[in-house]
């Protein structure tokens, strides 16, 4: 769905993105992190056409782009860097001319498309108040209808749930799950780790500029051959274990073990009582720490 190959985008010496290597699969739901500053942004706007790259190679549907880019945007859903709008008009009338500009169908298509559209980021009951009076969620979600009109094949999405409460960020979450579930490729750029690793199958993480890893989330986060036992022992567990045990944290031990089922049974043949019990995953906060530097915004002394 998405391919790019060694894709650069440089503003005088500042390397922007700097040799990006993306691919986003048919199915994918790919979250793309990275603190402010890190090139995701200017990344999304490549994909859309909107940027053009200093070199590299960018491939979007099967087709070139920017060369072939208005072949592939009546299937392509985006919201980049907040919603556009005619700030005096309401909400339904931006979608009824957003709409009126693309390919094919009459009014009562048009007005079909849109109040689909606007059910289902939840702004069906919108009034005819104008845009400049929506709160900056209502703003988001009315961007987010703005990129469903034509039922893409592909979303391409940067920071979708900006300004939204937590309950309107679940909204959007469980939308684009059904989206891709219905066939719905789902690109979103976040700083959001809680929110790609809810919602995302797929994860690529940028470091100021560069493409640092990329993978399925289910192989970031495979287990890393420790388990975490929680005890009232824990002197007898390190006395049995003999060197296994890792850390020591209070009741906490995490322990090396190449087989959890068969320590478990090791530990109960012991008499240990055992309060807690669980193989050791890698989170994404702790993925993400592993492959990037320090905060692209901090700042040291000289």
């Amino acid at each position: 769905m998405i391919r790019t190959t060694d894709l650069t985008k440089r503003y005088g010496r500042i390397h922007a993105v700097d040799g990006v290597d993306l691919e986003v699969r048919e199915g994918d739901r790919y979250g793309l992190l990275g603190p402010n500053g890190s090139g995701k942004t200017t990344l999304v706007r490549m994909l859309l056409g909107l940027v053009f790259a200093t070199r590299g190679e960018i491939e979007v549907l099967g087709s070139a782009v920017p060369r072939r880019v208005k072949e592939i945007l009546p299937s392509v859903g985006a919201l980049v860097e907040g919603p556009g709008a005619y700030p005096h008009l309401s909400g339904r009338t931006n979608l009824s001319l957003l709409d009126a500009a693309g390919p094919g169908g009459g009014r009562r298509d048009r007005r079909a498309r849109v109040g689909e559209a606007l059910e289902r980021v939840g702004l069906a009951g919108i009034d005819r108040r104008p845009v400049r009076a929506y709160s900056l969620g209502m703003r988001q979600r009315l961007g987010l209808a703005a990129a469903l009109l034509r039922r893409p094949r592909l979303l391409i999405l940067d920071e979708p749930t900006n300004g939204l409460d937590p309950r309107g960020i679940r909204e959007i979450r469980d939308l684009l799950i059904e989206l891709n579930a219905d066939g719905t490729t789902v690109f979103l750029s976040s700083h959001l780790l809680g929110e790609i690793e809810a919602l995302c199958t797929r994860v690529g993480v940028m470091d100021r500029g560069r493409l640092v890893l990329q993978d399925d989330l289910a192989t970031l986060r495979a287990p890393t051959g420790r388990v975490v036992v929680g005890t009232p022992d824990p002197e007898r567990v390190v006395a049995l274990l003999d060197g296994k045990v890792e850390a020591v944290q209070g009741h906490l031990l995490t322990v090396r073990h190449p087989d959890p089922g068969d320590l478990n049974a090791e530990l109960v043949r012991a008499g240990i009582r055992i309060t807690e019990f669980a193989g050791e995953r890698r989170s994404l906060e702790q993925i993400v720490l592993a492959a990037t530097t320090t905060s692209a915004d901090r700042v040291e002394a000289p």
